[in-house]
């Protein structure tokens, strides 16, 4: 652990001499900016003409991912204030209102089980993502689709495994963030039938499914897995089983830093915001190399390929454990 806790004292120093905008402000910033498109891209699906109409569904959807994807991943680690009742206001907002999901089993599943097992197999190896059922092209390019119907339908689902009081809120949420999209849509926008608004909202939010569930499984599918009991020691789990994609100006804004191009830095420092990822990420990637860990990168493109050629391996069958020796 001392590796560890080195690199923990190099990043605490940076995290404490950086201001309150680069530890929150800019990603609040940015999710406040995608509220300020809402009107925008609501009064664009009023026209009849089609490059007006087309862009306020780039829009929403855009603003749809930022909200539900960077937003909710932020409030999942805490990391958009650093006041504990904040923190639980947000995640309820991002979670449960803008994302339909319960805030307890999205902060138990994602935090608890897939950070603190990362790539450890049956914990966190990321086979929530896997159907193994499909073929490798209706997994890669259509299935995407149906993302904003099977999430609020898995939420469902997982609320038999919290309290009542939760469960009902959850429901309450999840029920008022769809009407509200509904009723801006028949009323702000002007649709004329509810099958029309009911499409555009599956339009909307499943606009950038592909790269959300490519991303989730380019980052930790097809890297070295671990058993429960022989999981290396975090910073070798985590150089080990996490790879960064390329700086991409679309993700970066839907996603976030710590989701595209600093991945590695968010499963080593989970707490910190995207921009604090970033600032760190040249000290992270520097130790690392220097130590001679992996700091695994790789494109988009080429992670695209790899599992179009692969899937059978790393998507359908069980991935090998890892032999530790070398390390």
């Amino acid at each position: 652990e001392a590796l560890m806790t080195e690199l923990s004292e190099l990043v605490q120093k940076v995290v404490k001499s950086s201001s309150w905008w680069e530890r929150h402000g800019v990603d609040i910033s940015i999710l406040a900016c995608s509220f300020l498109l809402l009107p925008a891209g609501f009064l664009c699906l009023r026209s009849a003409q089609t490059i007006p109409f087309l862009a306020g569904v780039l829009t929403l959807g855009v603003v749809h991912h930022t909200l539900t994807v960077k937003g909710s991943h932020l409030a999942s680690h805490n990391a958009l204030t650093e006041s504990k009742s904040w923190g639980k206001v947000w995640a309820i907002f991002f979670i449960e209102l803008c994302s339909a999901f319960t805030v307890e089993q999205a902060t138990y599943n994602h935090v608890k089980i897939h950070h603190g097992y990362t790539n450890v197999i049956g914990l966190g190896d990321s086979s929530t993502w896997k159907l193994p059922f499909l073929n490798r092209y209706v997994y890669m390019f259509i299935a995407p689709l149906a993302v904003p119907v099977l999430t609020p339908l898995v939420a469902l689902d997982l609320l038999r495994n919290v309290e009542w009081k939760a469960a009902l809120r959850t429901l309450c949420c999840m029920f008022l963030g769809f009407y509200c999209h509904y009723w801006l849509l028949l009323h702000v926008s002007g649709f004329q039938s509810p099958w029309s608004a009911l499409l555009c909202m599956l339009l909307t939010r499943s606009l950038l499914a592909h790269p959300y569930i490519h991303v989730n499984i380019f980052q930790h599918i097809g890297l070295p897995m671990f058993a429960a009991d022989r999981k290396p020691k975090r910073i070798h789990l985590m150089s080990l089983g996490v790879l960064n994609l390329p700086r991409n100006a679309l993700l970066d804004w839907s996603f976030g830093h710590s989701l595209i191009s600093c991945h590695v830095e968010h499963h080593l420092f989970p707490s910190l915001s995207d921009n604090m990822c970033l600032k760190i990420k040249p000290i992270v990637s520097q130790y690392l190399k220097q130590k001679k860990l992996p700091y695994n990168e790789d494109t988009y493109g080429s992670r695209l390929r790899l599992f179009l050629q692969r899937y059978e391996e790393l998507m359908v069958h069980a991935p090998p454990i890892t032999d530790l020796v070398g390390i």
